[in-house]
């Protein structure tokens, strides 16, 4: 498959930097105003920059957490004066670290899936476990900037010339190691001439649409219009969308689809109006142990981030707010599923084994 796209222009930003003496992170949450990255020194506070979605994205927590337990055996060694010589040691003192990370978000499960990794680093380590984790950390965030750009490529084959598209939430460089999952396909569509036209929902209540999508795309010269999130039905009805791209937390077995609070709707409609639906995530994303989206975790935060927007309040006091933050799409409602692996169209448990099963 030949790469034809100028990722000096559509791949610009990276949300991580490992300094070697510090984990830097964007602070999404300052975004678009205000550009600044909060060094992380330690695994703790790298777990606190995961809940409080100063780094956000599946893809991106995951590398985030690998990092972490950089971190963490480096807080080891100081503790004992760099005394110990056994991988199995050093796993042992470094569970409690990867299970406080995990914690941070449960619903990602590219979370885990890097904790996992760096626990099989250690596992086949011998004396030099410190630098076992070093590159296997390394590794998760090259391989995802890699698997990135081919999803790019193979979603993009999927549209057809002249297209109009409609994101939601953020799946950029921003939630990744760079390029991005759906915003990836994106970038690669208008890089190829294949996407005329690209709308971004606002993504209440974070905003991450309308504070980092659409500031992402503005930063490569692609010009993006923000729509209320209540206004994408009446967009698809205009005709001027041709295929829903969205991310994912989690791909279960039978190919249900957790993300951001506001996909299954999105996914109902564009179905009644004949959109096409696309998720876009690495293998990572997808969980064959979980069977279907009934068996999800689905995290909620505090129901104060619905009573404001911003620190202006604009709910009355008294008023009490549900805030999941994820929901599910079944998979009949989804036309692709785009992994590094490959695309599966219409997925379903026998198509999701078929790529997936071990």
């Amino acid at each position: 498959m030949p790469d034809t796209i100028d990722y000096a222009r559509y791949d610009r930003i990276r949300p991580i930097r490992w300094t070697g003496d510090a984990l830097e992170l964007l602070d999404q949450r300052k975004l678009p105003f205000a550009v600044e990255y909060v060094p992380c020194r330690t695994s703790g506070a790298v777990a606190v920059a995961i809940h409080a979605l100063i780094v956000r994205g599946a893809p991106a927590i995951g590398i985030a957490a690998a990092w972490g337990v950089v971190l963490a055996a480096r807080e080891l060694d100081a503790a004992t004066g760099g005394g110990i010589a056994a991988a199995a040691e050093a796993a042992e003192r470094l569970e409690p670290v990867m299970q406080q990370l995990n914690a941070a978000r449960p619903t990602a499960v590219n979370l885990a899936w890097a904790l996992q990794r760096m626990r099989r680093a250690l596992s086949v380590a011998g004396e030099d476990w410190r630098t076992a984790l070093f590159r296997e950390a390394k590794a998760i965030e090259s391989e995802d900037l890699a698997a990135n750009r081919k999803m790019g490529r193979l979603g993009a084959q999927l549209i057809a010339n002249g297209s109009g598209v409609l994101t939601h939430c953020n799946t950029g460089s921003l939630a990744t190691a760079g390029f991005g999952t759906a915003l990836g396909v994106i970038r690669a569509g208008v890089a190829q001439g294949r996407i005329e036209r690209v709308y971004a929902g606002e993504t209440r209540p974070w905003l991450q649409g309308a504070r980092l999508t659409v500031w992402e795309l503005q930063q490569d010269g692609i010009d993006a219009t923000l729509i209320a999130d209540a206004a994408a039905s009446h967009l698809m009805k205009t005709g001027q969308v041709q295929w829903v791209i969205v991310g994912a937390d989690r791909i279960c077995a039978n190919g249900d689809t957790a993300n951001k609070i506001g996909t299954y709707q999105l996914a109902i409609a564009a179905r009644y109006h004949g959109v096409k639906f696309m998720v876009v995530a690495p293998s990572s994303t997808v969980d064959m142990a979980t069977a279907n989206g009934g068996k999800i975790e689905i995290e909620e935060r505090d129901p104060a981030e619905l009573l404001a927007v911003g620190a202006t309040r604009t709910v009355a006091e008294g008023i009490r707010a549900w805030n999941p933050v994820f929901d599910v799409t079944p998979s009949e409602l989804i036309d692709a599923i785009v992994t590094e692996r490959g695309v599966v169209e219409r997925p379903n448990r026998v198509s999701m084994q078929t790529f997936f099963g071990h």
